[in-house]
């Protein structure tokens, strides 16, 4: 079996944990049925089994084996849910949610992430500096899976991720309705000299290769974030996460100066 399998492939996906499963009730995602794990009655456990009884989720009762089989991450915390494929948005819902906000669009656009655990991370570094969505390649890269999920912290649930066939022709495309494009790498001017106030997406590159030409060629600034050790690179959801609240503060600040 596939681990990483692109849940839009199936009718069907699933997510492991406590917090996932309980975010996706919050989220009144379509919560099929739910595995818990038999002689588990402490209190996270018993909110899932009284959410899932509100909507008439199937509930099984099965032994930890089961749920050891069952699991993709490994880390199941005695719970498995069946949640209808993911629904992925559409750059109209990214820039309908920032007009919704009365603020200036602020998108990721992922050139090639293949590491679920990276995607899933952005997703919630996205969420938490207030981005309107991520953008995802359809091919050559992950898309969400049951581990982008679970690192996604309960995020996927609240923040638009669309796929798009093409990076470079979305990019432009965007360009037409105001946004300005920043990509994270090494050769650029230092981020915290940079203007990034406006309508924004910030690009950020294949894990151990970055951004790639043809994408970085369609950017408008290129962005270095200035490191001292002794190793040349940062994993690309950490520098997603030091761009994106460079973002915020810049935002922040310009706001208090109105």
């Amino acid at each position: 079996m596939d681990r990483n399998r692109e849940l839009d492939n199936n009718n069907e996906f699933q997510l492991e944990g406590r917090h996932a499963v309980r975010e996706a009730f919050d989220a009144e995602k379509p919560v099929d049925r739910i595995f818990v794990q038999k002689g588990l009655n402490d209190g996270p456990i018993s909110t899932i089994i009284r959410e899932a009884k509100k909507v008439g989720t199937l509930i099984d009762f099965v032994p930890k084996e089961r749920l050891d089989m069952m699991s993709d991450t490994g880390k199941h915390q005695g719970v498995i849910a069946k949640v209808s494929a993911f629904a992925y948005s559409t750059v109209d819902d990214m820039f309908d949610l920032a007009e919704k906000k009365g603020e200036s669009p602020f998108i990721f656009i992922l050139d090639g992430i293949e590491d679920p655990h990276n995607l899933g991370a952005i997703i919630r570094t996205a969420n938490l500096a207030g981005a309107h969505g991520v953008i995802i390649q359809k091919r050559r890269a992950v898309g969400i899976t049951a581990t982008v999920v679970k690192a996604s912290a309960g995020a996927i649930h609240y923040t638009p991720v669309a796929k798009v066939t093409n990076i470079s022709n979305t990019m432009e495309e965007l360009k037409e309705r105001g946004l300005w494009f920043a990509c994270a790498d090494m050769d650029g001017e230092i981020i915290y000299d940079q203007n990034l106030t406006g309508s924004l997406g910030i690009v950020i590159g294949k894990e151990g290769k970055g951004v790639s030409r043809l994408v970085k060629e369609h950017c408008d600034f290129v962005s270095r974030i200035p490191m001292f050790g002794d190793i040349d690179s940062l994993n690309a959801s950490v520098a997603a996460g030091v761009m994106a609240f460079e973002v915020v503060r810049q935002r922040l600040a310009r706001k208090s100066s109105l």
